[in-house]
């Protein structure tokens, strides 16, 4: 099972996946980059449906909500009547706009590829389908099943696929997320923080700056003193970044609106909680002080990731494996988060940097370890193989 990785043919996929520009955002290079990956993954003895996203909106400058487009999402499903079922996930889109100059793929050194989404994730989709092939293989693939997730909305926090992931997610015996790793040295992610990004849409009455500006209330005031008491809010367990003020007119007009952007990073449910309480109470005292009417667009996207027992369990098998295979990776904390997030949320444990080694991920410097795509591919491989066996 081991030894018939085909390292060609996955960083074949992995680089004439990343040709295709796939940024959030860009639906035609997403709608190609679909129907290439539904294509690719109908080897498996199963079906392979692209799902259509879930409505998601946002806030422009002057504080309207408008839709935002997204594209579909890919989703193959093996043995769904079968006892014991998994759940993989990856993500086609990237950070990388459709008029982005960074588009070809550069040799850096031997064995290290330069180019876009190679290690976030197009590497990372390869692993998934070759070790799922290798998997295939063995006898204990047929008393299992699993659901394979490639959404398409990842970078942007999963707002059109959060609905899906926690459905496919439902009754799994566990999970794997094919986030490149932490380090080139493979380090796993462990522990991740949550992340809520939040619009305030602050609305004031317009006055003349001269002639009466007591008469008017001003919205960008209003926000850069909701901002400062946002920004005193964060503490060892909660970071905040107010990031944006957005408004005004013209210098002789006390501007009537405005839009305070800022995000959150909660390393617990109670750090969540108690936030979600203190901007409340800080957004009733700016509309008493200042009295303008202040309303919330956001929320918590990723919640935090704790490793609980069943979470220790899985990182167990999946050091075994890789002790098995000869690698030792390190596991570390982190700030950063994914669709790893969501699915703990879900009660399901699950390891969520399977994916290639490699670095500089969301900039023009992104790369990729070659040799990671076999490795990886066989390592997940032994893992499903043990799951299956009733490693948890």
């Amino acid at each position: 099972m081991l030894e018939g990785a085909d390292a060609a043919t996955m960083l074949r996929n992995a680089t004439e996946w990343s040709a295709m520009q796939t940024g959030t955002g860009n639906l035609a290079g997403l709608q190609q980059q679909a129907a290439v990956l539904a294509d690719a993954f109908s080897a498996l003895p199963g079906t392979v449906d692209l799902i259509d996203p879930a409505p998601v909106s946002a806030i422009d400058a002057e504080g309207h909500e408008f839709e935002v487009q997204r594209g579909r999402h890919m989703v193959a499903s093996v043995r769904p009547d079968a006892p014991r079922r998994f759940l993989l996930t990856g993500h086609m889109d990237t950070v990388f706009p459709a008029d982005t100059d960074f588009t070809g793929i550069t040799e850096l050194e031997p064995g290290v590829l330069n180019g876009p989404g190679l290690a976030d994730m197009k590497g990372g989709i390869a692993v998934i389908l070759e070790a799922l092939r290798l998997f295939e293989q063995t006898e204990a693939a047929a008393g299992v099943g699993y659901d394979v997730m490639i959404n398409s909305d990842e970078e942007t926090g999963s707002g059109a696929s959060a609905g899906l992931i926690e459905t496919l997610a439902r009754g799994k015996i566990a999970a794997l997320t094919y986030e490149p790793s932490t380090e080139p040295d493979g380090t796993l992610a462990g522990a991740r923080g949550g992340s809520g990004n939040y619009s305030l849409i602050v609305t004031g009455r317009s006055a003349h700056a001269g002639r009466n500006p007591h008469d008017g209330r001003n919205a960008v005031l209003a926000a850069a003193d909701l901002a400062l008491r946002i920004a005193d809010l964060g503490h060892d367990q909660l970071s905040v970044n107010p990031a944006r003020i957005e408004g005004g007119a013209a210098n002789n007009v006390v501007p009537d609106h405005a839009v305070l952007r800022f995000n959150i990073r909660p390393k617990s449910h109670e750090a969540a909680k108690d936030f979600l309480a203190a901007l409340d109470t800080a957004m009733e005292a700016v509309i008493r002080k200042r009295d303008v009417a202040i309303r919330m667009h956001g929320g918590i996207t990723r919640p935090p990731k704790p490793i609980d027992a069943r979470a220790e369990q899985l990182y167990a098998t999946v050091a075994d494996c890789s002790g098995a295979l000869g690698l030792h990776y390190a596991r570390k904390d982190t700030g950063g988060v994914c669709d790893g997030n969501n699915i703990a949320a879900c009660g399901v444990p699950v390891v969520d940097t399977m994916g290639v080694r490699g670095g500089s991920i969301h900039s023009p410097q992104e790369f990729m370890i070659v040799e990671s795509l076999a490795e990886r591919a066989k390592l997940s491989a032994l893992v499903l193989h043990r799951l299956a066996l009733g490693a948890m």
